[in-house]
């Protein structure tokens, strides 16, 4: 029994050898996100006066 233990022995160390290694590093440089962007809006808001004043009278149309 004796001579299978160090065929065995040599075996487990050559195979744990093998093994792979998976790492989760972070990167040595900061990432940087270059973003071009033009952001225009405008916003018109227009109100005719009679046709509030009216809104404001018929109360029940809506």
């Amino acid at each position: 029994m004796k001579i299978w233990v160090v065929p065995m022995a040599l075996t487990t160390m050559m195979l744990a050898a093998c093994s792979p290694r998976v790492a989760l590093e972070a990167p040595k440089e900061p990432i940087t996100i270059n973003l071009n962007v033009k952001i225009e809006h405008e916003i018109r808001v227009k109100v005719d006066k009679d046709l509030d004043a009216l809104f404001d009278k018929e109360s029940g149309l809506f």
